[in-house]
């Protein structure tokens, strides 16, 4: 008797490999550069020097500086992104104009959202919320960053610059604070031990000379830290 040989069996064809999926990026390179780099490299206070008023003024403790920061950093991303998203339709003429008035409509609504809903730290920040409007940083970065690039990094410009001046204001509000009260966010840091063996608060501290020599030892800190020198 034959027997029939059994037909080979059908070979499945390989399944191709998963390819992987294109992460979704939200910041590119450089986006992230201009992101990073206000903090540190190009910070607007320690580098460019600029917004020295605020950093004295609204520095002797940690909860004002902490309110200043968070405004003007709104205040700038916003006011960035706005300008960016206007920058084909601005007359060349007037544009320092329609900046200005970009920022003090922006500055009026930050004081009013203080006042509503930190009314006590509002009154001690008096009106230096308004003259946000008067800050070098605001304009310099509409002027130099927003009127030449497009809504998404000029905004990202914005917020970092905020983030960098918003870091040093706290640092110094810290120390003021520390040095000068005794106290960090209201409460009693500095052990009563000391006070009982002769150690007093720096007077300077709550001065505006005292944060005028914080800020001269952080420009040059950082500076010595990243190797900046002025050109002469």
């Amino acid at each position: 008797m034959i027997q029939m040989a059994a037909a080979p069996a059908p070979q499945t064809p390989p399944k191709p490999a998963a390819q992987p999926k294109p992460r979704l990026r939200l910041l590119s390179g450089a986006d992230k550069r201009t992101f990073m780099d206000p903090l540190s490299d190009n910070n607007p206070i320690t580098r460019q020097v600029l917004g020295i008023c605020s950093a004295l003024a609204v520095t002797t403790q940690v909860r004002t500086a902490v309110v200043m920061a968070i405004a003007v950093t709104v205040v700038t991303g916003l006011s960035s992104l706005v300008i960016s998203v206007m920058r084909n339709a601005i007359p060349s003429k007037i544009r320092i104009i329609v900046q200005l008035s970009v920022i003090a409509s922006l500055v009026i609504v930050a004081d009013q959202v203080l006042k509503a809903f930190v009314f006590d730290i509002s009154r001690q920040l008096s009106v230096f919320v308004g003259l946000i409007i008067t800050n070098c940083i605001l304009m310099g970065r509409a002027e130099g960053f927003a009127m030449q690039n497009p809504p998404w990094r000029s905004f990202l410009d914005g917020i970092g610059n905020g983030f960098g001046y918003s870091l040093i204001l706290i640092i110094i509000g810290a120390f003021r604070e520390v040095l000068g009260s005794g106290t960090l966010l209201g409460f009693h840091v500095v052990p009563k031990a000391l006070y009982a063996a002769g150690y007093a608060n720096m007077g300077l501290m709550v001065l505006a000379p005292g944060a005028f020599i914080l800020l001269g030892l952080l420009v040059w800190a950082q500076r010595a830290h990243t190797g900046y020198a002025e050109e002469s």
